[in-house]
């Protein structure tokens, strides 16, 4: 079953690597606001970037960094969606920025937004529309209450009821 997972509301968040060990370090600081985007969007990068707080050659990697995070999502594992990230601010080191170390510090900035973002678990539902004998309807709108099932209306045809219903994929099996 192809789950997804998606943010609810609007989150400010840091992501910071900072690793120094001997020579050359990594360094990359930014701030990202995430909202929730319209059902069906995607994702959608805006670079708001003033005054060179991050130089204009790593805002890629930032874009790339939480392309490749979403891919993971921050819940469960399932890809993120529908979500725009505005990269508003942030700060660089002269010697030890690099582009992967912005990678990493968006993937950071992503994870630290998942609990302020109310991350959710997106599940498919099905339409589900049953034909049965007027005397199974009440197993048939039993099975599908156990299914977690909602009804969303009945019609007469023939002897026969129709059932119309939205049922979660995951419980159509078995």
């Amino acid at each position: 079953v192809a789950y997804r997972e998606t943010f609810t509301k609007e989150a400010k968040a840091q992501g910071k690597f900072v690793r120094q060990s001997g020579g050359k370090g990594q360094y990359g600081d930014v701030w990202i606001d995430f909202t929730p985007n319209e059902e069906g969007k995607g994702y959608e990068f805006e670079d708001a970037i003033v005054g060179g707080v991050v130089p204009r050659e790593f805002i890629p990697s930032v874009d790339q960094g939480l392309q490749e995070a979403m891919k993971n999502g921050v819940l469960a594992g399932y890809p993120l969606i529908d979500v725009k990230a505005k990269l508003y601010d942030g700060s660089y080191h002269e010697v030890d920025s690099s582009e992967a170390a912005f990678k990493v510090a968006a993937s950071f900035a992503l994870k630290n937004a998942a609990s302020k973002a109310g991350a959710v678990i997106l599940e498919p539902i099905m339409k589900v529309q049953v034909t049965t004998p007027e005397e199974y309807l009440g197993d048939v709108m039993g099975s599908i209450t156990a299914r977690r099932g909602t009804m969303e209306g009945m019609e007469d045809r023939a002897g026969a009821k129709i059932i119309n219903s939205f049922v979660p994929l995951s419980e159509m099996f078995g």
